[in-house]
């Protein structure tokens, strides 16, 4: 077998009126949502660090900076598709990537299996090679307040043979 690398990720977004909540490409039905210059999903920003750290590519800010006007409001998702395309050209494939999304409400679960479809259709992997779970932080700090909404991902890829 080929090479292989870990990466991990961390990404966390305030909740705010107004705007659509997006979380792992899927837009969900809630009061509030995240807070950022692209759509704000914290899930597929943190994959996206994942991937990129990985493969030795730096972060996610050093690819699609705040200061570019073509990432404002931007879908995460297309973000998720450019790291793929990175890798690729650079010999890598994605192994599989596992996740966690840290939030008081709304609830994950109903949402799950479409991320994971539209996770995987972005990496060009089986929805059986992404997991993504939901946490609570049971109370505690902004996360646990309402105030944001965090993830964590971690990434496996090897060279293509």
């Amino acid at each position: 077998m080929g090479e292989m690398r870990t990466g991990i990720g961390y990404d966390i977004h305030r909740l705010v009126e107004g705007r659509p909540l997006w979380l792992g490409g899927v837009k969900m039905e809630f009061e509030k949502g995240l807070l950022g210059y692209s759509d704000g999903d914290a899930l597929l920003h943190a994959i996206c660090d994942a991937l990129l750290g990985a493969a030795g590519l730096g972060d996610i800010g050093g690819h699609f900076p705040d200061t570019d006007p073509a990432y404002k409001g931007i879908a995460s998702i297309e973000l998720v598709k450019h790291v793929a395309r990175l890798l690729k050209s650079g010999g890598w494939e994605v192994v599989n990537v596992d996740s966690n999304i840290i939030a008081e409400k709304p609830r994950i679960g109903p949402y799950l299996a479409e991320m994971k479809k539209t996770i995987g259709e972005a990496l060009g992997v089986s929805p059986d090679r992404v997991s993504v779970k939901g946490r609570t932080r049971e109370g505690l700090g902004e996360v646990g307040r309402g105030e944001a909404i965090s993830a964590e991902a971690v990434a496996l890829i090897k060279r293509k043979e």
